[in-house]
């Protein structure tokens, strides 16, 4: 007997890789070379602005820091889609989760963040 084909539910057991992007610097080989214990680099994204959620190197997400107790969690602020700013459509996933919520973009920051997830959640 065959099982039916659900689409999705071969492919949802396959592992990725899951990137959070605090920010980025091209540096000379050179500069490279000499860093050292207690070298600082600057990064070229602020300390507000929202981190780079990335899957297998393809930005589908953006989103913050969270901290509870000694451990630390993502929380997604913005799915990013296809032609979303900084995506394209070669590096952009194909097909976004169409269940998401949007948030609407024009209530303040603070208003669109959900409250801090409990330990239990993380």
């Amino acid at each position: 007997m065959t099982m039916p084909f659900d689409g999705l539910g071969l492919i949802q057991e396959i592992d990725v890789r899951l990137t959070v992007e605090l920010g980025r610097k091209n540096l000379p080989l050179r500069e490279i070379l000499a860093l050292g214990e207690n070298s600082v680099v600057e990064l070229d994204k602020l300390t507000d602005e929202p981190l780079d959620i990335m899957v297998n190197g393809r930005l589908i997400a953006r989103g913050e820091v969270v901290a509870q107790g000694n451990r630390f969690a993502i929380r997604i602020l913005e799915l990013v889609g296809p032609n979303a700013a900084g995506g394209t459509p070669s590096s952009a996933p194909h097909a976004a989760p169409q269940a998401a919520p949007q948030v609407e973009q024009h209530q303040p920051l603070e208003e669109r963040r959900a409250p801090p997830p409990t330990v239990e959640q993380i």
